[in-house]
């Protein structure tokens, strides 16, 4: 079912996913001259049900490895048309991780960075369906091969915008994430769809449901102060899922809004993170 947009929606969606003139070419491009100059290589990675596309690089042989996952992409392309490829304009999880100088790889969501038409996907996982059962398996399965690649027990999963949900819905699955972070992370689409008077994602996975199981792990979440996609409000109303005396903590950056300017403040950001 398509979702029922507001005539704001297009503004948001525009601010997610950047320019949308760039050809899917070009932004696998932008992409792979970031990775490139970061010193990544690029791993497809043969899920079940989707392939995945993974940077990977390892320093100093790390006992944790970071794994960065990607928003949401160009996922809209007008008010009520899904684009037809959500390979995203602005990497900006990537451009995270190119920063970090830990062992860390970089993770997209399933139907970026490939042709639809090869890889078996469909406009609702990236629109609907984008927190479905069958995205965060698929992604849950590129974890487990990345782990397996970088020989470590212990991870820290990382996501910004969409990607914080679907990180918070992996660590669910497992018992070696020691830190879950965010980025302007929609940890609570129910809020989000509320706040923004849009109909709710009927198909997807909302982590404040398994507060049980990642309610014991180290969390920290980074909200811009100006951030009108996904404001503050998202973030409290998935806090209100936990107890208080579970580790999981809001840390404000004063100037930064949905996209502006995470990269600039990511060096002293990753002092917060193990």
């Amino acid at each position: 079912m398509p979702l029922r947009l507001n005539p704001g929606w297009f503004l948001i969606a525009a601010c997610i996913s950047g320019c949308a003139s760039q050809s899917v070419n070009d932004r696998i491009s932008t992409a792979e001259n970031i990775a490139h100059r970061a010193g990544f290589e690029r791993i497809d990675i043969q899920a079940e049900r989707f392939k995945l596309m993974a940077f990977f690089r390892l320093k100093n042989a790390p006992t944790i490895l970071r794994i960065y996952i990607e928003g949401d992409g160009f996922a809209w392309a007008t008010r009520n048309r899904p684009s037809i490829n959500p390979t995203p304009t602005d990497p900006v999880a990537l451009k995270l991780a190119a920063i970090d100088k830990y062992g860390a790889a970089y993770l997209a969501r399933p139907c970026q960075y490939f042709e639809i038409r090869d890889s078996g996907c469909e406009a609702r996982y990236w629109t609907n369906a984008r927190f479905s059962s069958e995205i965060i398996d698929s992604m849950n399965e590129a974890v487990n091969q990345l782990k397996q690649k970088a020989k470590v027990e212990k991870l820290v999963l990382i996501g910004y915008s969409g990607g914080g949900t679907v990180a918070a819905l992996i660590a669910a699955r497992r018992k070696d994430v020691i830190q879950l972070a965010t980025v302007a992370g929609n940890l609570d689409h129910k809020a989000w769809t509320r706040y923004h008077s849009i109909s709710e994602l009927k198909n997807s996975l909302n982590p404040p449901d398994y507060w049980r199981e990642i309610g014991n792990i180290s969390q920290i979440h980074f909200v811009g102060m100006n951030d009108s996609i996904v404001p503050l409000d998202v973030y409290q109303s998935y806090r209100n899922a936990f107890f208080a005396s579970d580790k999981i903590q809001a840390k404000v950056i004063p100037d930064n809004d949905h996209n502006c300017c995470w990269e600039h403040v990511w060096p002293s950001l990753l002092e917060d993170l193990n």
